[in-house]
């Protein structure tokens, strides 16, 4: 579904990711583990491509998009939910939502704002209240559901844990595994390897932009020698 061969990214002259590759297959849940300043949000930003590689390839859904404008690579399928959330805070949960309304996509599941209400039932108590007086885990939501309106077939988790409370890290993790029950394929990045643990089939590893380790959550759980090198505080 998404491939990422050998990028190398830069910001001006400062050289960020060095020959990140990685893989996500239809259906899965993968997790870009690392430390703060690792490369895991210029990952992110290059699949979505609001920063262009200047080396390496970047295939979705059998299509290349490595110097595709962002705008071009959403309408393709691949949705995206920055860590900075960034709501419209002067528009309701409502309008938030209708700004992100895509048409239906053939053989991958229809979002509406019923099933997104079921999803996120805070969502739906606050329907009509501007995005700007919800709380912090609540804008989160109203992200994901804004994302989830485009009908992606891949969505993109840059941090979804960051800077919420646990009760609310809990109900994100049920949120994903609804994705990949409903056939949605993700890939988040992350510092929070429990949270990470709890939703992931896959992870990948990446330390001052180079990749460090892949493997299985699983196999990564049982490797403590990697875990302390690359994500311990």
């Amino acid at each position: 579904m998404l491939e990422i061969s050998n990028i190398h990214t830069f910001y001006g002259g400062a050289h960020i990711l060095h020959g990140v590759s990685l893989r996500v297959e239809a259906g899965e849940v993968v997790s870009l583990l690392g430390r703060n300043g690792a490369g895991k949000t210029t990952t992110i930003k290059s699949a979505i491509g609001l920063v262009r590689p200047r080396d390496g390839r970047i295939t979705f859904d059998g299509t290349e998009t490595t110097s595709w404008a962002s705008h071009r690579i959403c309408h393709l399928g691949l949705g995206y939910v920055p860590e900075e959330r960034r709501i419209f805070s002067d528009l309701t949960v409502m309008e938030n939502l209708e700004v992100g309304r895509r048409p239906a996509r053939d053989g991958i599941p229809a979002w509406t704002t019923d099933t997104l209400f079921e999803l996120f039932p805070n969502l739906a108590e606050r329907r009509y209240n501007l995005g700007g007086h919800l709380s912090g885990g609540e804008q989160q939501m109203l992200t994901i559901a804004r994302t989830l309106m485009g009908n992606p077939k891949l969505i993109l988790l840059d941090e979804p844990s960051e800077g919420i409370a646990p009760v609310i890290i809990e109900k994100m993790a049920e949120v994903i595994a609804e994705f990949k029950a409903a056939g949605l394929t993700v890939l988040l990045s992350e510092q929070n390897l429990h949270f990470a643990k709890l939703v992931s089939d896959k992870a990948y590893i990446i330390e001052s932009g180079e990749m460090r380790y892949e493997g299985t959550i699983a196999e990564l759980e049982a490797n403590a020698e990697v875990r302390e090198k690359y994500l311990a505080v």
